[in-house]
């Protein structure tokens, strides 16, 4: 008797799934968690192990996260565009830590600090000063800027090789230090 198409695809599906080697199915450590998920997994620790002030730190991000989701209109976002944004979560919280420090608010310098901290754990770990020259002088030399006005060309290309990994005024000092500004 012959096998109809679909029962054929159903055993093909569940001849694979037995053959499939499980380990497959768990992520291992050089899988990259998707930033989502890292924040809801740290958000569900926090409330087990009652940290409040870690929690409201969490629930910041992703609320930020998920507003930027609903202004562009899309339902995944990726990982550059959410460094991006907790870049600019993160120089907020250090300006704001700094007026607070300025007008004698330690208590809420200290919260800003704090989550500023937080923060600074979902980014890439930061380059060096060195390294960041050594960045910088490898895109002058393959821009071939010598000039104050090829500094657009440089920081374009700057920003995107360390996107996430170094401050843009930092990357603009470096660059106007090579090009002699």
């Amino acid at each position: 008797m012959p096998v109809s198409p679909f029962v054929f695809l159903m055993r093909e599906i569940l001849l694979r799934r037995k053959l499939r080697d499980p380990a497959e199915d768990t992520p291992t450590k050089t899988q990259k968690m998707a930033l989502t998920e890292r924040i809801n997994d740290d958000m569900k620790t926090a409330m087990r192990a009652k940290d409040k002030s870690r929690l409201e730190a969490l629930r910041a991000i992703k609320s930020a996260l998920m507003l930027e989701a609903t202004k562009t209109g899309k339902a995944e976002h990726d990982d550059g565009e959410d460094i991006k944004l907790l870049t600019r979560l993160l120089k907020q919280r250090r300006d704001s830590e700094k007026i607070y420090r300025e007008q004698g608010r330690d208590d809420l310098a200290d919260e800003e600090a704090f989550q500023a901290e937080v923060i600074a754990g979902y980014l890439p770990e930061q380059v060096s000063r060195e390294e960041l020259e050594r960045v910088i002088d490898a895109i002058i030399a393959e821009t071939g800027a010598k000039y104050m006005k090829d500094m657009g060309r440089v920081m374009g290309r700057a920003n995107a090789e360390l996107a996430g990994k170094a401050e843009g005024k930092d990357i603009a000092d470096a660059v106007k230090a090579r090009l002699g500004a």
